[in-house]
């Protein structure tokens, strides 16, 4: 008889690319994502924003930076989301 694998698919973790609005907490930060939407009885962009809390390791994120943040599992009650990278650092 021929053996049955059983054949584990992993989903794509999703990955966000925001601001970061603070960093007082120890190795956790808070990311700001916008997205534009349209709206659908005016047809025009309405640009909503979100807030997200993710780990970072070893602190190296600043205010004003663009991150990009990759979900993972949950770290604590708020945070289910770590830094990936450092796209563009603030001025």
């Amino acid at each position: 008889m021929a053996e049955n694998t059983v054949q584990t698919v992993k989903a794509a973790k999703r990955s966000f690319t925001g601001l970061v609005t603070s960093e007082k907490m120890d190795k956790t930060i808070v990311v700001t994502v916008t997205t534009k939407k349209m709206d659908r009885l005016y047809k025009k962009y309405v640009t909503r924003s979100k807030k997200y809390m993710a780990h970072d390791e070893t602190n190296d994120a600043h205010v004003g930076d663009t991150v990009r943040i990759v979900e993972c599992r949950p770290l604590s009650k708020n945070k289910c989301w770590r830094l990936a990278e450092v796209v563009e650092r603030a001025k």
